[in-house]
């Protein structure tokens, strides 16, 4: 006969564990102490199985019936509904900081110390006060939207959008492990505000450029800051790329330097050639920090590098302002001083260490284009030295 709810209620505890059936491998355990949970009997590949469903009066016959059907859809199907049952609760039992945690170490051998560190603390500070302890399975649209809208309220859209699709790594990683249906991320595509991009401030008249070089080359400062004010626009590496350089990466003799992939945004050992007047600077430097790994070490330590804001700040001594130079701004004033010179537009980008999109052209022009890339570069030396001696003309000329 089939259970009903009064029978159940009436059920009372005897000297030994009994069992109530219902039929279909549904059947209730009632303990010696009047515990009571619903179990389900099955057969797999000729073995018996035992599934719970949960205790009763929170999970009700019917609840229970409707699991029991679940089960048999499953076994109907192939699948072991104890198998499913477990996947499910470790589902439940991954939160988000968990998952995110995990998906972080993941990717750590492939980002840069500095951009691994800056992923962490927007998952730390943004995701996890709101959404760490949530187990990844039962996040929504709606809870990733209160969370973005909280970042976008301080104005920083475009860390929202960061936010945004490092969450979606995370979703889809919890994906294809099996702790998630879906990224719910997907759902948020032009919820919230569009990044309004600005260029990075950059001189790129020759008049004006020559009144810059002529401000670095009269500046009086910390060593390490002079002489990496002086090398930046020679080499137009980027400003991080430049303060964390050591002397190892550097080959006097050949005239190059070769910055590891673990350091370059694009996770690709880049080359610099170095001009005549490159290499005069690094070896008055030597004599300064050679003695040590770093080629700009901080005042305070020689195992510290110099710091992200040193050299912006060390322009705003020389009483350029922040609309009008950066220390990021080198590489604009390059790029479009060698393009309005005729240089190909290939040479350039190489220089810069910009992403190659096709992939084997990319290979060719790295392996062949290095001579050229060197004339480049004393030239482009060749063509400060003339605007810093205020002489246009003769900086054209050695252009």
């Amino acid at each position: 006969m089939r259970l009903t709810d009064t029978a159940i209620r009436n059920a009372r505890p005897g000297n030994r564990p009994r069992k109530l059936f219902d039929g279909d491998g549904l059947y209730l355990s009632i303990s010696t102490t009047g515990h009571k949970a619903w179990r389900f009997k099955y057969y797999l590949d000729g073995k018996e199985k035992h599934l719970q469903f949960g205790r009763y009066p929170e999970i009700t016959l019917k609840v229970a019936r409707d699991r029991r059907l679940e089960a048999r859809r499953a076994l109907e199907m192939g699948k072991d509904p104890g198998a499913i049952q477990k996947a499910e609760r470790i589902a439940r039992a991954a939160t988000f900081e968990a998952l995110a945690t995990e998906w972080l170490e993941i990717q750590r051998h492939k980002l840069t110390p500095k951009t691994f560190d800056n992923k962490r603390e927007r998952f730390t500070t943004f995701v996890f006060p709101y959404l760490g302890k949530r187990p990844v399975a039962e996040i929504k649209a709606l809870d990733m939207l209160d969370v973005l809208k909280r970042i976008e309220e301080r104005g920083r859209h475009e860390t929202a959008h960061r936010v945004r699709s490092e969450c979606g790594n995370v979703f889809r990683y919890a994906v294809v492990t099996g702790r998630a249906e879906r990224d719910p991320t997907v759902d948020l595509r032009g919820a919230i505000a569009a990044v309004v991009r600005r260029k990075r401030p950059a001189i790129v008249d020759p008049v004006r450029i020559g009144e810059l070089m002529r401000a670095i080359a009269g500046y009086r400062g910390d060593v390490s800051t002079e002489f990496a004010l002086k090398l930046l626009p020679l080499t137009f590496v980027r400003p991080g790329e430049l303060r964390l350089a050591e002397w190892s990466e550097f080959n006097l003799k050949a005239a190059e330097w070769r910055i590891p992939a673990a350091r370059m945004k694009m996770r690709e050992l880049h080359v610099v050639p170095l001009s005549s007047q490159t290499l005069a600077l690094l070896k008055d430097l030597y004599v300064l920090s050679g003695s040590g790994r770093l080629v700009f070490p901080s005042i305070r330590s020689t195992e510290r590098a110099i710091s992200d804001n040193t050299l912006n700040a060390a322009l705003r001594r020389l009483g350029f302002a922040g609309d009008e130079m950066v220390a990021h701004g080198f590489r604009s004033m390059a790029s479009t001083c060698l393009n309005e010179q005729g240089w190909h537009p290939d040479l350039i980008e190489l220089q810069l260490a910009h992403a190659e999109r096709n992939e084997s052209r990319g290979a060719y022009n790295r392996a062949q284009r290095l001579p050229e890339r060197r004339r480049m570069m004393q030239a482009w030396a060749d063509y400060l030295d003339g605007l810093r001696a205020a002489n246009p003309q003769a900086a054209l000329t050695a252009a």
